[in-house]
């Protein structure tokens, strides 16, 4: 339920920041009841957010580096939204067993960004890994848009584009040769999405909607200050285990 409101809140203010987002392909995404892994290049902190809201209903987990669970209300909020710490100088083995169990055993999918961090074009193989484990489909997407506050903040246009699902079950061994594969075909479909995704200019419409986005702007921030308050004071109460052993 929390998911649901924070995934809702988050994109509700960035339509009323930046305007409406242009989503294409959102009919390649698999049956709501069935799990997948859904992956993209990380170009921005908001990405997983358009994301989201494209696969909805669909509920996701995510991997996200230690550093931010040290926050006590950002922690706080994605650990209730399902993400759990990485360390990325010492990543083990032992995290990948968390979501091929949740994606095997529960109604949550996986969100990942296989280069790791933002702007890398390094694939990891961890992608690989736990789909292959789960027996679950790899969907890519892709995000075209401002990658900084200053573009979110001039209405600079946004796309989210989905591509066809990658069914990995024909490589028998993830070795050295079949991570290989995985990376080049999740790679090769990056670059076929960026290349197919539509560039988008801003219409009418997006100007003639900026005084109800203000209004809504107004309604989102008092929002976000009561949801601020309400997980600083549950914090203290409540604590979301995360067990990825």
């Amino acid at each position: 339920m929390f998911y649901t409101y924070l995934r809702s809140l988050v994109a509700l203010l960035l339509w009323a920041v930046n305007g409406p987002t242009r989503y294409e392909n959102l009919d390649k995404l698999p049956d709501p009841e069935s799990n997948y892994v859904l992956v993209a290049p990380h170009k921005t902190i908001w990405d997983p957010v358009y994301l989201a809201f494209a696969a909805r209903p669909k509920r996701f987990i995510i991997m996200a580096k230690q550093e931010l669970f040290q926050n006590r209300i950002l922690g706080w909020w994605i650990r209730m939204c399902g993400a759990f710490p990485v360390d990325r100088e010492n990543p083990s083995q032992e995290v990948l067993k968390y979501p091929v169990r949740m994606l095997r055993k529960s109604q949550f999918s996986l969100m990942l960004f296989p280069s790791g961090t933002r702007h890398s074009s390094e694939l990891k193989g961890g992608v690989a890994v736990i789909a292959k484990t789960a027996k679950v489909p790899i969907v890519p997407a892709f995000y075209q848009g401002p990658t900084t506050i200053g573009g979110l903040l001039k209405g600079q246009p946004v796309s989210i584009r989905i591509g066809d699902s990658l069914d990995i079950s024909d490589i028998k061994r993830l070795n050295s040769e079949g991570l290989a594969e995985v990376s080049a075909r999740v790679q090769s479909s990056f670059d076929q999405l960026e290349a197919d995704i539509q560039p988008q200019g801003r219409n009418l419409l997006t100007w003639l909607l900026l005084p109800i986005r203000l209004v809504v702007l107004l309604f989102v921030l008092v929002l976000i200050l009561f949801t601020v308050l309400f997980s600083w004071i549950a914090s203290f109460i409540y604590q979301p285990n995360i067990d990825v052993k």
